[in-house]
């Protein structure tokens, strides 16, 4: 039989709450700096998605709805906007045909790189600040 776990004290949820706070400042700050450059947060996101695919340099809109949490026709909508701007191309896979890859242009490449040097920064004023205690949460059994 496992130990039952400990209740949440006043400390866990001050903890739980901290973080959630400095998580939500974070997306907020990325909101801004997307719209700054004349993105919407999620075409940052599409970006920021295909460039960080471990091993390769393109993504698919498969991978990009998983990343973003979308339905793949969400995805699709986005890739296009993005297509649109300027900053994405789809290409027919060279190993499979049936697979269409998403690869950033050289105008999206330069638009990240921007954003992304933002996100580090911001990044570094909040080292610390998502330390959080370790808190014992009851099993979902």
């Amino acid at each position: 039989m496992a130990p039952t776990p400990r209740k949440l004290a006043k400390k866990d949820f001050e903890a739980l709450s901290q973080f959630r706070y400095q998580m939500r400042r974070f997306e907020r700050f990325s909101e801004r700096a997307a719209q700054g450059e004349g993105l919407t947060p999620q075409q940052y996101l599409v970006l920021l998605h295909i460039k960080g695919v471990p091993g390769r340099d393109w993504a698919s809109v498969g991978e990009i709805a998983e990343r973003l949490q979308l339905q793949p026709h969400g995805a699709v909508a986005l890739v296009t906007r993005c297509e649109a701007l300027g900053l994405v191309q789809r290409r027919p896979s060279e190993t499979d045909r049936r697979q269409v890859e998403v690869h950033l242009l050289v105008e999206g490449e330069k638009l990240l790189s921007r954003l992304a040097e933002l996100h580090r920064a911001e990044l570094r004023s909040l080292k610390g600040v998502f330390d959080v205690p370790q808190i014992d949460l009851p099993d979902a059994s």
